[in-house]
């Protein structure tokens, strides 16, 4: 046999090996690599009540203290403990997907104007400064926690219109991460409505 042909079938198997190999430890399965799942949130989109407002409102990203201005997910086991979801994170930084969200939900109503973020040139009636107090899974309880502080400006003259907290929480049947964040979007989608709802009362 030619020895320099069986020594090419010998480097093209040791190719394939290789190229399944890394295939298969980008995947995990070897136990080679772990990737997180990534999970995102979702805006209500049948949010047709209450009046139509011919406001602009202005959606700057939400503040929230560090462990919750992140892509991870939290956890709070105990009241003065935190932490956060095994392998699992958010599509974004938590702060700049709720905002993101914020915006979706006004303009999925068409019951105002327009609404945007910073930089995208609207002619701004109000401002909406929201603050993250809470987005997190309490395992004591079993269930989903999102609580926002609200203040609406009038972006003339710089006075608070109105401020509000909203709270809102959702069981969850199981700490598995697709459970997790489904009951977090659970609770995210009845904040977003009673938001939009207290927002148009005041525009």
């Amino acid at each position: 046999m030619d020895v320099s042909l069986t020594k090419r079938r010998f480097l093209l198997s040791l190719g394939v090996v290789a190229g399944i190999g890394a295939t298969l430890g980008g995947c995990g399965i070897l136990g080679i690599e772990r990737t997180s799942e990534t999970f995102d949130l979702t805006a209500p989109r049948d949010v047709k009540s209450g009046r139509a407002s011919p406001a602009q409102i202005l959606v700057p990203e939400p503040q929230a203290l560090r462990a919750f201005d992140t892509d991870r997910i939290v956890v709070r086991p105990r009241p003065a403990e935190i932490n956060y979801l095994a392998d699992a994170q958010w599509s974004d930084r938590l702060p700049r997907l709720i905002q993101a969200r914020l915006v979706e939900t006004y303009e999925n109503s068409g019951r105002v104007r327009a609404a945007g973020r910073p930089g995208q040139g609207l002619l701004v009636d109000y401002q909406l400064v929201t603050e993250i107090r809470a987005f997190e899974f309490d395992a004591s309880n079993a269930s989903a926690v999102v609580e926002v502080s609200i203040k609406l400006l009038n972006d003339r003259n710089g006075r608070v219109v109105a401020t509000e907290v909203f709270r809102s929480e959702q069981a969850s049947t199981s700490n598995a991460a697709a459970l997790v964040t489904d009951a977090l979007d659970v609770a995210l989608d009845r904040t977003l409505r009673d938001i939009l709802t207290w927002t148009l009362k005041h525009v």
